[in-house]
């Protein structure tokens, strides 16, 4: 799931006579995607004849994020934030005061106001798992290399005391662009659960995706590939530190780090001792989207005919994409199906900008591989301990459709110390849920049930 907002947007001004300059300035919009509110500030500049803009993001900490195209060409004013793929047009009120118009992401589409007028930042939930510090046990930031790909990652180091030996924990976090805590919707479930498991003595690693935060490199170009060779790196240089046992070294990974860990260990089966996996998949990830979107979109109230088109459109795109067919091409096919997603009265303009986002995010690298991936193909070659846990109301990967699978690939390899279970109350991110939703991650104060990582903790005691 992707955290930080992602950039390209219209907006439409019917006020003619309002000068350039009169909308320059800051334009303030509350947005609510799938019940979760989100304060956005776009900042309008012209400058000799030359309109530039950058957008925040306040509630995610993003702030001055530039856009790569600004143009006010009455009434239409136009921004685009190339890497970041969202999308917004709107009309300016004859008063000049407020701009109504759709918010769209992805290929959906939100209403969202903008005014002049600051928003208050809504109270934010509590999140009492969080700890604070000091710590009863000893950090240390850290840099290491990953000297394939030529970049460094950033991480903490976290031990149960600053000498020792003890077995160490890898957290690799799931997919979209994550920093060491895995932070998502005001949560850091990565820095609460390092904190448990150090408490309970085991050290722990967790660091920035590359791109992310302090590490080095290119997100946007990387696949689930490049990441674990990232995790590589992060094990060769756990193996330097005299703190960690030999032979001790495990990974933890969420959703897509469920799918990284057990390629890493088919990579170096001598390293990894264990495989903790949170919500990882098990079928490709053509598979896992397909009852992604259904589960999710029932959730959102979607009719049986919207989750049809949906489908349709998407069963098309997969097998383009799967075929090689170039990104021109499928453009070509698809752009009738995907109308048929729209609403109906959506501006030609904002529908093909909509579309224009939804194809560069299918193909991209990471989609490309994300989608031809079968995770049986690693999981059925891993000899280590594995713990694979899941929630009940998990939306995005389907306990029923993702564990058995799983545990098929691993019979297939004869691996004996595997060891399944559901949590039916859990959602995606381990925390207790209603539906599921993801609208519900932000509002639920538990950042991860106690009780996965007591079963997590007492798993991992029976390897020391």
């Amino acid at each position: 799931m992707k955290k930080i907002l992602l950039l390209t947007i219209p907006f439409i001004f019917n006020c003619v006579s309002l000068n350039a300059q009169g909308i320059s300035g800051d334009w303030n919009g509350l947005l609510e995607i799938s019940g979760v509110k989100l304060r956005l500030v776009f900042h309008l500049l012209q400058e000799e004849g030359k309109w530039t803009a950058s957008m925040d993001s306040p509630d995610q900490g993003a702030f001055d994020i530039p856009a790569t195209e600004a143009a006010f060409d009455p009434p239409l004013l136009r921004i685009k934030i190339a890497a970041l793929l969202l999308e917004y047009s709107g009309t300016l009120s004859d008063n000049g005061e407020e701009v109504r118009g759709t918010f769209i992401q992805g290929g959906a589409s939100f209403p969202l106001k903008l005014q002049r007028a600051a928003i208050e930042a809504p109270e934010p939930p509590g999140r009492p798992q969080e700890p604070i510090p000091p710590f009863p046990y000893y950090t240390e930031e850290v840099v290491f290399q990953n000297t394939d790909a030529g970049i460094s990652l950033a991480g903490t180091l976290s031990l149960p005391q600053k000498t020792g030996k003890y077995p160490v924990a890898v957290l690799v976090s799931g997919s979209g662009p994550q920093d060491r805590d895995e932070e998502i919707m005001g949560h850091k479930p990565f820095l609460v659960l390092s904190d448990f498991l150090t408490r309970n003595g085991f050290a722990v690693l967790r660091f920035d995706d590359r791109g992310v935060g302090a590490s080095a490199g290119d997100f946007q170009s990387a696949t689930s590939e490049d990441f674990a060779s990232d995790v590589l790196a992060a094990i060769a240089f756990l193996k330097t530190r005299p703190e960690v046992l030999p032979g001790k070294i495990g990974i933890i990974g969420h959703s897509e780090g469920g799918l990284i860990a057990p390629m890493v260990a088919v990579m170096v089966p001598d390293d990894v001792a264990f495989i903790v996996s949170l919500a990882g998949p098990g079928v490709d990830g053509e598979q896992i989207l397909y009852r992604q979107q259904e589960l999710l979109g029932r959730a959102s109230g979607a009719t049986a005919a919207d989750l049809k088109t949906s489908r349709v459109f998407n069963e098309k795109a997969y097998q383009l994409i799967k075929a090689n067919v170039g990104q021109d091409s499928a453009e070509s096919v698809l752009y009738r199906d995907f109308t048929a997603l729209m609403p109906a009265a959506l501006p030609k303009d904002q529908l093909d900008l909509a579309f224009s986002s939804v194809m560069t995010t299918l193909y991209s690298p990471w989609f490309r591989f994300f989608i031809g991936f079968d995770p049986a193909t690693v999981w059925c070659r891993v000899k280590c301990p594995v713990l694979a846990l899941n929630g009940g109301k998990d939306l995005q990967v389907d306990p029923s459709q993702n564990l058995p699978a799983i545990g098929a690939a691993l019979k297939k390899a004869r691996n004996k110390k595997v060891t399944v279970k559901v949590f039916p109350e859990l959602n995606h991110l381990f925390q207790h849920a209603g539906t599921g939703a993801v609208g519900e991650y932000e509002s639920i104060e538990e950042t991860f049930a106690p009780a996965v990582m007591e079963v997590i903790a007492e798993w991992l005691r029976k390897r020391k």
